[in-house]
């Protein structure tokens, strides 16, 4: 099958290697040249034989929406478009409007599977009508892991779906990766552990907190012994905060993924206003100790 692909960053580039090592026909658009197949999207279009399908792997928000409305008015009736970039699923309808003016239909697909989807496949969470779903089923076929389809693969509901989908799967992601991050340093922290990578490895076989990121958190610490080249500092994608809102819209209780993302938030604060005001007031009602601002602030030196 022909696919155009809109996209070669880390994930574009890598879906379309996967996809030509299954027989696929790719041509890739992307603004830098050295790994691009087209010189601009009407460039890629007539690349393409109708009815054509493209797939979107730019960033979420404005360059997704842009990059939509630009194909819009490059393709014809008939041809597809599918938004595999991390977009919030309410972009999803207005997308999907803005190309049925034209004739061409929309699918959106949450893609999971980060670096590694080159070697081992993406789980694919899919948006959209039944019929342009079987339509670029081949697409799906190659881009999913190996076995079963229902275990790589869904066709998650209408447009917006698929984003849907992946939001809350990676608001559960967030949950797991701080859950383990916590684990580590309370091992980390303890005296009677003295082999905490050991530990780790040993969970990743027969245990039921085994995982794909716990594999990954005992290849980061094989890398980098307890992350001496790392900060704290930790950024989150939008997702997150996208799932968190979510819950409170429909009045669910998610306060694992929630604690999550504002741990996130606490890592970027090198010294919190709101635990100073904490300090502050434990000192006023109650005049305990303090840690002074300054050079010597963490030192232990108090007042």
């Amino acid at each position: 099958m022909q696919l155009g692909l809109v996209g070669l960053g880390k994930m574009g580039f890598n879906m379309r290697e996967r996809l030509r090592a299954a027989g696929h026909d790719v041509v890739g658009y992307d603004r830098n040249p050295d790994v691009s197949d087209s010189e601009s999207l009407a460039d890629l279009v007539g690349k393409l034989e109708a009815p054509r399908v493209v797939w979107v792997m730019v960033p979420s928000g404005e360059p997704t929406r842009a990059t939509v409305a630009d194909l819009g008015d490059v393709l014809s009736e008939g041809d597809l478009v599918i938004d595999g970039g991390n977009s919030r699923y309410t972009d999803d309808r207005g997308n999907a409007d803005l190309l049925a003016t034209k004739g061409v239909g929309y699918l959106d697909c949450g893609v999971s599977g980060g670096v590694w989807g080159r070697e081992n496949g993406y789980g694919l969470m899919v948006g959209g009508d039944a019929e342009l779903v079987e339509r670029a089923m081949p697409i799906f076929d190659a881009l999913r892991p190996e076995g079963p389809r229902d275990e790589g693969f869904a066709h998650a509901g209408k447009v917006g779906a698929g984003h849907y989908a992946k939001m809350v799967h990676n608001g559960i992601e967030y949950g797991l990766m701080q859950a383990y991050a916590e684990g580590y340093e309370l091992l980390d922290a303890a005296g009677e552990v003295t082999d905490v990578p050991a530990v780790l490895k040993a969970w990743t076989r027969g245990t039921v907190v085994r995982s794909w990121l716990l594999d990954l958190l005992v290849k980061a610490l094989d890398e980098d012994p307890g992350l001496a080249e790392l900060s704290g500092y930790v950024e989150d994608s939008g997702e997150g905060r996208w799932t968190v809102e979510e819950a409170i819209n429909h009045s669910v209780p998610a306060p694992v993924i929630s604690a999550a993302l504002f741990a996130r938030f606490a890592s970027r604060q090198a010294d919190s206003p709101a635990m100073k005001a904490v300090s502050a007031l434990r000192n006023q009602f109650g005049g305990h100790a303090v840690h002074k601002a300054g050079p010597t602030s963490g030192s232990g030196e108090t007042k």
